[in-house]
């Protein structure tokens, strides 16, 4: 008999009432005013006191995330679209002084030295940048750009067209271009790319407000540009912009030429005169899509099954959501697009939310979002929130690299040998192609921020600028122009988590450095992937790399030598 999933209950409450609820603002102010207030007479007394202040932040934090999480399922829904605004315009900016007032309660405290520092050193540092940050005359534009970021989703998700006499999500249809009728291909591009263009004047629109309040915040806080100001608020302590320029350049010498290469195999494999935008994604050699599942109970199960051959822990976190109600997988008409693993810090079990239809990509998202949910379990007994507040570097380490870890398991989503060679080499593909993609949209937003003042033009034509010069040369665009000149408008992070994109790439090549320690020497490579991933945010990203077994680093040398390792595997498929 197969073990039955263990479904985890909080832990008790050491401050809060066990059926304290975020119902109100009088119910929440007593609370932080006795933290703000407390006497605080000893080093033990002020530990105890953060601890009270974690049981807090991880109480309202929970309560946001469901409250987005079923506004997402959702989107027609006007309560779920309340409950969550409600956070956000009554809660979050009464609250918000509050927490600048804990930071300086906290380091102005006589008995913070008497605390073990090193293991508080990380969270000191990101407090130290908040205060920095803080303008309490900030916050109304703070609810105000997090109103506006929703309108994104509401737009996008929107979207949508008519095929066959039926309405389908742009997911959905976005399915059909792996179709081997390129003519189908064709017609089914042209009908997105109209939905999407019927937007982009709405968009662009909103784009433009949200630089203009994102660049405001950003001089209220005393910084240059917004830029600036959000790799502080994002807590970039271990490397800087420059950074990210030099890796820009190394992946532009070392990762495009290996784009090309494959879309010119791809060319002269579908035998066509011109690689068009609508010819990415199916196979080459003219087989039909591949299909690893055909319902989202199938996907879970076989997820459950593929991680469970890896160690049966990754399994046993995947049946404990599904147990839960923890997973909500596929596409539907209303519901939110992208995919995310959204953090539950009291209860400890997070919560899967994509739009699948039955694709590789949704297997790679579910792979990728699982990766997330086994780093929450892992790291869900730290003492503190902050603790597992991870720096996207992190958490995108321990999901990209589940999607390679997991690749010599996808037998269990195909039964034939060439379906899953097939599969895995289109993984390959899509990976040496990510790189580029997430130094374009990161050196776009640099270019954004340092020039908030730009027209819809101006933005047009600099996203074609850096676009060509990390994209591909090889797909012809030819009639699609303005398809390309608005493909930004897909990225959902532009959007809502400006910044939040580079670190893709980082995690990246991280996880390809996890994998290739993987092949060497599996057990091993999966005892340094759990303990980097059980530190949580306990050191610098540096140091969780290093536990990992794998280099922090954005050198051309280094990315070359990952790149060809990549390059390798794919060729032997």
């Amino acid at each position: 008999m197969e073990k039955e999933a263990v479904i985890p209950t909080r832990s008790a409450r050491k401050y809060l009432s066990e059926d304290f609820k975020v119902e109100s603002w009088n119910a929440l102010e007593p609370i932080l005013n006795e933290l703000l207030e407390r006497n605080i007479g000893n080093a033990e007394e002020l530990e105890n006191w953060i601890a009270d202040l974690s049981e807090v932040e991880a109480v309202l934090s929970e309560e946001t995330a469901w409250r987005y999480i079923r506004m997402n399922i959702d989107t027609t829904n006007k309560e779920y679209e309340s409950a969550f605004n409600f956070m956000v315009t009554e809660i979050d900016p009464k609250a918000a002084p509050f927490s600048d007032k804990f930071n300086r309660k906290l380091l102005d405290s006589p008995f913070l030295k008497d605390l073990d520092l090193d293991k508080y050193r990380i969270f000191l540092r990101a407090l130290e940048m908040q205060i920095k940050l803080y303008r309490e005359e900030s916050i109304p534009l703070f609810t105000s750009l997090q109103q506006l970021q929703q309108k994104y989703g509401a737009i996008t998700g929107s979207m949508s067209v008519e095929h066959n006499g039926k309405t389908l999500t742009l997911q959905m249809a976005n399915s059909l271009l792996k179709e081997t009728d390129r003519e189908l291909r064709k017609a089914i591009y042209e009908k997105v790319n109209a939905a999407r263009l019927s937007k982009k004047d709405e968009l662009n629109q909103l784009f433009t407000e949200l630089i203009a309040l994102r660049d405001k915040i950003a001089k209220q806080a005393d910084y240059k540009n917004y830029r600036d100001y959000k790799l502080d608020a994002l807590g970039r302590f271990d490397y800087s912009a420059e950074d990210c320029f030099t890796f820009h350049k190394a992946i532009q010498a070392e990762c495009v030429p290996l784009v090309n290469k494959v879309d010119e195999e791809r060319k002269s494999l579908l035998g066509v005169d011109a690689l068009k935008p609508y010819d990415g994604d199916v196979d080459p050699t003219g087989k039909a899509g591949l299909k690893p599942f055909s319902s989202e109970k199938e996907l879970i199960e076989k997820s459950i099954e593929a991680f469970r051959r890896i160690r049966p822990y990754y399994g046993e976190c995947l049946e404990t959501m599904d147990a839960m109600g923890h997973l909500d997988l596929e596409s539907r008409l209303g519901k939110a697009p992208g995919g995310f693993n959204y953090p539950l810090y009291e209860i400890g079990v997070p919560f899967i939310f994509m739009n699948s239809v039955g694709s590789v990509r949704d297997l790679i998202t579910m792979v990728h979002e699982g990766g997330h949910a086994v780093h929450s379990f892992l790291s869900k007994d730290l003492e503190i929130t902050a603790f597992k507040n991870l720096p996207s570097e992190v958490a995108e380490l321990a999901s990209m690299s589940m999607e390679l870890l997991s690749i010599d398991q996808w037998d269990v989503f195909f039964d034939n040998e060439d379906d899953l060679r097939r599969a895995k080499k289109e993984h390959l593909a899509k990976i040496i192609a990510v790189l580029p993609w997430t130094a374009t949209i990161d050196a776009f937003q640099h270019w954004l921020y340092e020039n908030p003042t730009h027209s819809e033009k101006e933005r047009s034509d600099n996203w074609l600028r850096i676009s060509s010069e990390l994209g591909s040369n090889v797909v012809d665009w030819t009639g699609y122009e303005d398809a390309r000149a608005y493909q930004w408008q897909k990225q959902l992070h532009l959007f809502e988590v400006p910044f939040y994109y580079i670190e893709y790439a980082i995690a990246q090549l991280g996880a390809i450095a996890v994998w290739r320690n993987y092949r060497q020497n599996p057990e091993k490579a999966l005892d340094q992937y759990e303990a980097a991933l059980k530190m949580g945010y306990t050191a610098t990203i540096g140091e969780i790399y290093a536990a990992a077994g794998i280099e922090f680093s954005f050198t051309q040398d280094y990315v070359r030598e990952l790149m060809q390792f990549v390059w390798d595997e794919y060729s032997t498929l």
